[in-house]
């Protein structure tokens, strides 16, 4: 059974363009063995992340980030079981958030910045897939 599961967390420091390429590259090192897809953007405070996959690993995947110390903050803003992969290309795709047009941050909320907190879960998920499509995904 797959699942999708989308959270927000903040971190607990200011994360450089290096601590986010180490934690990427991680992710892309480690998901495939465990059959995890998805996204991650972050403007550097707040990450937004969907995961998909098997239900038990992305529940473990998804422990494991809330025990990393470089989290705070942590809310689950949507789980579904889902009958395909939306992410399956990515073993983590990343938003270049410095090339997101405001336009589509304000097609999803009240101002152009990203704050996954004050938006529903569905709509944090058309917001990940609007970004797919418009911003530098890698």
């Amino acid at each position: 059974m797959l699942v999708r599961l989308v959270y927000a967390s903040r971190a607990t420091a200011a994360l450089t363009p290096s601590a986010f390429d180490e934690i990427l590259a991680s992710s892309r090192r480690n998901n495939p063995a465990h059959g995890i897809t998805g996204v991650l953007c972050t403007n550097g405070y707040v990450f937004l992340q969907m995961l998909e996959g098997g239900r038990k690993e992305v529940n473990e995947t998804y422990l494991r980030i809330a025990r990393d110390p470089r989290h705070q903050d942590l809310q689950i803003l949507h789980f579904e079981e889902i009958p395909s992969r939306k992410f399956a290309v990515w073993s983590m795709g990343k938003v270049s958030f410095d090339r997101v047009n405001a336009a589509v941050l304000l097609k999803y909320s009240a101002k152009p910045t990203l704050d996954p907190y004050a938006v529903s879960g569905p709509i944090s998920v058309a917001l990940l897939e609007d970004l797919m499509q418009t911003a530098n995904v890698s």
